[in-house]
């Protein structure tokens, strides 16, 4: 395998991390470009650099690199910040890149941009069209929901609180995958020339499972029985509603009828890939890679061997 120097961006998320310790299991030198606040500590082995996304630090990152990898996202996925993360921060990356003659770039992107009725998913996509005109090699890589995404009713369940679920609890579905697995994929997709020049959605192993196959992990794991509390489907269309009516008087208000918003999609809509031609997702055309299983992950958590780190993913 190829020995590459990579520029890794966004390295200090939890996604970031498990990329970086992709990267150097796989070979790779890493050097990470780091928030002037951030802690160094999170990627060891890295060379760190410190600076903000912008031209400046980002030409002088470029320098002998072989490859980029993106793991930039917006923290919220508020539109202001989508605009200014999602889409500029890599732009201004890319453009880096093609002015210091870097042969390739892999970008972390999302499966929902399927369906684009956010701010974030259209930010993302106009990246992602800016990354496949570039004169560079590319890949778009879009995982479907991530274990931490899903981790937020574990320790409720532990205090024998009821799971909620919306609607009838099989309303979505998702093949979750790992960090780690999906750090895997991504240092994968640097040397692997099948991977190169496509969009590629990817999941974590198994089959496909809803809201009541995750309390049903939780049962098994817990040996107690887990109540189900069904959420309308209209309650969150009338709490979108409500804060959207109020948010044209309160900018605060605004700003939590977006983030309700986005709860709502993700609360109604499956990450898997969707068939254009059956107007349905399509759990068996969504590929999987790795070996981490969330029910795994669900019983390292209840023995206190994994924190809840949702940070912006938080849902309940």
């Amino acid at each position: 395998m190829a020995s590459l120097n990579v520029l890794l961006l966004g390295g200090t998320g939890t996604i970031g991390r498990a990329t970086a310790r992709a990267l150097r299991t796989d070979g790779h030198r890493v050097t990470a470009l780091i928030r002037p606040e951030a802690d160094a500590a999170l990627l060891p082995g890295c060379t760190i650099l410190r600076g903000q996304v912008e031209p400046a630090a980002l030409a002088r990152a470029m320098d002998g690199m072989d490859a980029v990898v993106s793991c930039l996202a917006s923290r919220t996925g508020a539109p202001q910040d989508a605009w200014a993360v999602d889409h500029a921060g890599n732009s201004a990356a890319l453009k880096a890149a093609v002015a210091a003659r870097v042969r390739q770039f892999i970008l972390l992107s999302a499966i929902c941009v399927q369906k684009p009725l956010l701010e974030f998913q259209r930010a993302k996509l106009a990246f992602e069209a800016e990354l496949q005109a570039a004169p560079l090699d590319w890949t778009i890589v879009r995982p479907t929901a991530y274990f931490k995404s899903l981790s937020g009713q574990v320790a409720r369940v532990a205090r024998g609180q009821p799971f909620l679920v919306f609607g009838d609890g099989r309303l979505t579905a998702c093949k979750p995958i790992s960090d780690a697995d999906l750090g895997r994929y991504l240092s994968l997709s640097l040397t692997e020339p099948s991977m190169r020049n496509r969009i590629l959605p990817i999941g974590g192993p198994g089959p496909a499972i809803t809201p009541l196959d995750q309390a049903a992990m939780l049962e098994r794991l817990t040996g107690q029985p887990v109540r189900i509390r069904h959420v309308p489907v209209a309650l969150m269309h009338g709490i979108v509603g409500l804060l959207s009516v109020l948010g044209t008087l309160s900018p605060r208000l605004k700003a939590k009828a977006q983030l309700a918003r986005i709860g709502r999609y993700y609360a109604t809509q499956s990450m898997l890939v969707w068939n254009p031609a059956t107007q349905s997702y399509d759990p068996d055309a969504t590929p999987a890679f790795g070996r981490d299983r969330l029910e795994d992950h669900y019983a390292a958590m209840l023995r206190g061997e994994v924190a809840d780190d949702r940070g912006a993913h938080a849902i309940f």
